[in-house]
């Protein structure tokens, strides 16, 4: 193979919340980087994946959510996903047929009418629909906007994702790998673990906790055997803390305990993570301290 036979390029994730953006960056990838939830706005920052293959390398940006914004949180999280179709080669746009989000898909259209780079239409979670709906669906979106391709996937089951990554192959231009061989994201460790930790918060407090929740790492050390690591979860008000930490801790405790199990696997170590739960007013609101949490 020569050089230039590879393919190499970006390609940015696109798609309403709760589209399954993030579970179909880590089935790409054949591991976790990017946490998933049922909550929507789960994924608040852009967050990079490399699939390695003999032809290609592709970089993905999963990025948040878009949606109609209104809180300086949400805000930035629009801005950040829109400004990835600027940085890439093709976009791809990931639709959840089987619960549409027709406002935010509004919007997500409108912003592609003002770019000319290539999208790929992937509508996904086609195992909750029947047949005739999704050929209905593929024919209301074909007419909706001129993409290059249009394919039903399954991004929880794997369905057609191999096809996909073939489709998105063809569409980069050539040129030499852009990460070593063995990068699966540019992300730091710490970055990851803080959103692992904030994935369990969502799904240990379920509907009880709005989305004003951010994780900080206060410290990580590594030793031969163990890596040590505190960390403090954001809240804004008092009562949010006491559901965090539930009766007699018991929450906290669950949250603590699901982490870890998945930072082990990030880090190859045994881990001894201790979590605090602090009270900070009104922080999604405040744009001092969202910078300050790495928004």
């Amino acid at each position: 193979m020569t050089e230039q036979q590879f393919r190499s390029g970006f390609i940015s994730i696109a798609g309403a919340p709760n589209a399954g953006k993030s579970t179909l960056l880590n089935k790409m990838l054949g591991q976790k980087i990017s946490i998933t939830s049922k909550k929507p706005q789960t994924t608040r920052n852009r967050i990079l994946g490399v699939v390695h293959k003999e032809t290609s390398q592709q970089v993905f940006i999963d990025t948040p959510g878009v949606h109609r914004a209104n809180s300086p949180l949400n805000v930035m999280m629009v801005d950040a996903a829109i400004s990835s179709f600027g940085d890439v080669d093709v976009i791809l746009l990931l639709i959840d047929v089987s619960t549409p989000d027709p406002d935010s898909e509004k919007i997500i259209i409108n912003k592609l009418k003002n770019q000319k780079k290539p999208v790929v239409l992937a509508l996904n979670k086609i195992d909750l629909i029947k047949k005739h709906e999704l050929l209905e669906i593929i024919e209301r979106w074909s007419s909706a906007y001129e993409f290059k391709f249009v394919i039903p996937v399954s991004a929880k089951h794997g369905t057609q994702v191999d096809q996909l990554l073939n489709i998105l192959e063809d569409m980069l231009p050539e040129g030499p790998p852009l990460f070593p061989e063995d990068t699966l994201t540019d992300l730091p460790t710490k970055f990851i673990v803080a959103e692992l930790i904030r994935e369990k918060v969502f799904r240990q407090t379920g509907q009880e906790i709005p989305y004003s929740i951010a994780v900080t790492i206060d410290s990580f050390e590594k030793k031969k055997k163990l890596v040590t690591i505190h960390a403090s979860i954001h809240v804004e008000r008092d009562s949010q803390k006491g559901i965090v930490i539930g009766k007699g801790g018991e929450k906290l405790k669950r949250i603590g305990t699901d982490a870890r199990h998945e930072i082990e696997e990030l880090v190859q170590s045994k881990v001894l993570l201790k979590l605090f739960v602090r009270v900070q007013k009104n922080w999604s609101n405040d744009t001092r301290a969202l910078r300050n949490f790495g928004y």
